[in-house]
């Protein structure tokens, strides 16, 4: 019976986090966030609803304004996964009859009969499987399915044909129907804890204007006042309905959102759009599919000139710079190396962890006891110029470097790894200031072992964007560098692809 109640309690405060961090955003007139709604709207997506400003809203997967996101929320207290599957079963959302599937074609026939314009999410802390087909399908940018390819076969007997004919048969509709019902889906994994959630909305509250609760304190109103709010009939809100009721409930604070923040994405968070929240955001995730560049060229002629231009232009007026990058290693070191350390700017960065922090090189006073770099370096090939650089951080990737370089880099002589003295982790990297003495320690690492190569550097990275992004504005310490993806998704070959190389043959290595 504990164990029951406990279940429930999450799931509310999962759903009333969820909903406040959209909700809040109506306090911000630069979002793009109008309306919210709160356990109304088509049954089976009826958690939360979001409607947007349609001279400003997000496009979806097709390019088209998205006006509406309806919302299933699902909080399960033990990890797990789902598949394609799932979503004819009624319980797996614990229905009797209907299954999830058949209530999102009840909800696409009645509010976007078209296909279009509406978009119908499973938000879960449940992830799909990585062996179902529908995971193949489901785009990491939004969520949405990917048409080509739950499409990318004529018959049933592929793996795509088992996922339509399974759906097609359990919903009684044909191609067209479900083609339709397809574009309207999409599904979103909450890889935040519920306390992550709650650190997310606290930086949130504190640049809207709502009142702020302090982490050590158990209580935390909002997770009950929007149940409050159902229980007297208040669903819907717009701006001046919500700001209304916040006062009434003494839920307005001191609002801090004078510090403009500026958003890069090369892909998308599944809870946090940039757009949402920033003054400004550069879109590069037109240039990728997925997580891979669609032209290998891209990186120097249209992405590099890109964030110049754009952090050029944000940096002009602002002598401390607020960043969030939800982008690729790649351009958060390229972002370093425009905002250089000779900039004179002061630059925070929003580190996603746990939840969401601002890392700065002065946030902290640094401490001894924080983990420092251990450096090993690795003869591969006498007499060839090049040096290798693995910097791992957040896991070990020494191996995955040493078996790219033998097979791929015949002119890297010498592997440095770089690892933390404590070991890998996500919590290896403590705060900014940690992470501005780390990027320090790897250029001097860097520099001492590149007396023994007179070649380019080729550098690995798994680390936090911060990190990374301080050493990207040490660039022209480190001289030429060539950087590399990761295939962590393991769409490819699970191996590494050269993304951009700096400084550009055609472009000064002072770019601010």
């Amino acid at each position: 019976m504990t164990q029951a109640v406990t279940v429930r309690r999450d799931g509310d405060t999962f759903q009333a986090r969820l909903f406040w961090l959209h909700a809040a955003r109506l306090l911000d007139p630069e979002s793009p966030i109008i309306r919210v709604g709160f356990e109304t709207g088509p049954k089976g997506f009826d958690d939360i609803w979001v409607e947007y400003d349609p001279a400003r809203s997000a496009l979806d997967q097709h390019s088209d304004p998205l006006r509406r996101e309806h919302i299933q929320c699902k909080w399960h207290v033990t990890p797990d996964s789902y598949g394609y599957a799932h979503l004819v079963d009624p319980e797996f959302i614990n229905a009797n009859a209907r299954s999830l599937l058949q209530r999102a074609r009840d909800a696409q026939l009645a509010y976007a009969p078209q296909g279009s314009g509406v978009r119908f999410k499973l938000l879960t802390n449940w992830r799909l499987d990585r062996n179902d087909p529908l995971r193949e399908m489901v785009g990491n940018r939004s969520g949405a399915i990917r048409l080509e390819r739950l499409y990318g076969s004529v018959t049933d007997n592929s793996r795509a044909g088992m996922v339509r004919k399974a759906w097609r048969e359990h919903l009684g509709i044909g191609e067209t129907e479900l083609r339709l019902l397809a574009r309207t889906l999409a599904f979103g994994e909450a890889t935040d804890t519920l306390d992550g959630l709650r650190e997310h909305l606290d930086v949130l509250f504190g640049f809207v204007g709502l009142r702020r609760i302090a982490a050590n304190q158990s209580a935390f109103p909002y997770d009950d006042v929007v149940f409050q709010w159902m229980a007297r009939g208040r669903l819907e809100f717009d701006r001046a309905s919500f700001r209304t009721i916040c006062a009434r409930e003494e839920l307005i604070g001191p609002a801090q959102g004078g510090q403009r923040v500026y958003g890069v994405k090369s892909f998308e968070h599944p809870l946090d759009r940039l757009e949402e929240r920033c003054h400004a955001v550069l879109d590069l995730i037109p240039s990728f599919d997925e997580r891979y560049i669609r032209s290998d060229t891209d990186w120097e002629t249209t992405l590099y000139p890109a964030l110049r231009s754009f952090l050029l232009a944000a940096a002009k007026d602002e002598p401390r710079l607020r960043l969030a990058l939800d982008a690729h290693v790649t351009l958060a070191f390229a972002a370093g190396s425009i905002i250089n350390i000779k900039s004179g700017r002061q630059v925070e960065l929003e580190q996603r962890s746990t939840g969401r922090r601002l890392w700065a090189a002065d946030d902290m006073i640094s401490d001894p006891s924080w983990p420092t770099l251990a450096a090993e370096a690795v003869v591969l090939r006498q007499d060839q110029p090049d040096l290798a650089v693995a910097i791992g951080l957040t896991h070990d990737i020494s191996a995955d470097v040493r078996r790219y370089c033998d097979g791929h880099l015949p002119n890297v002589g010498r592997l440095l790894n770089l690892r933390p003295s404590t070991g890998f982790g996500a919590q290896s990297v403590a705060c900014g200031r940690h992470a501005f003495e780390l990027s320090d320690a790897a250029t001097s690492a860097v520099r001492v072992a590149r007396a023994d190569c007179s070649g380019r550097i080729h550098l690995f990275i798994a680390a936090p964007n911060a990190f990374t992004f301080f050493l990207g504005q040490r660039q022209a310490v480190l001289g030429p560098v060539r950087l590399y993806e990761f295939d962590f998704e393991g769409g490819r070959d699970r191996s590494y692809a050269p993304a951009l190389t700096l400084p550009l043959a055609h472009t000064s290595a002072k770019d601010a």
